[in-house]
């Protein structure tokens, strides 16, 4: 069974830190691609970091560069989002995603998702 669980969020206030977790389970975790995403109230979910199955390269939206930082342990089937200097426009549902293209068909696997607010 897939499964994708998110955790870590919470209430921090403006400039603090939070570190996301990801744990992945039911599939090859070091075979996909992972990614984190958000999705503030009445607005679209948008991509905010990605990294390789290797771990080699990370990809990360304008908005976040800087301050946070994607990461993944294949041993331990898990990827991490460290937020630093948080924003009040940070605030979201953050959300990990797996995929991967198998060159036939595409598989992309989404975690329930875990609210960070950013409110003094």
């Amino acid at each position: 069974q897939v499964q994708v669980v998110e955790s870590g969020g919470g209430l921090v206030q403006p400039g603090g830190s939070l570190t996301l977790s990801c744990a992945a389970s039911g599939f090859i975790f070091s075979s996909y691609g992972m990614s984190w995403h958000r999705q503030a109230p009445g607005k679209e979910r948008e991509l905010v970091a990605g990294i390789t199955m290797s771990g080699g390269s990370t990809n990360y939206a304008d908005f976040v560069k800087g301050r946070f930082t994607i990461s993944r342990d294949n041993a331990k089937k898990t990827v991490y989002l460290q937020m630093n200097s948080l924003k009040p426009e940070d605030t979201a549902v953050y959300y990990c995603n797996a995929d991967r293209w198998s060159g036939i068909r595409y598989f992309s696997h989404w975690g329930q998702g875990t609210q960070v607010t950013v409110s003094s």
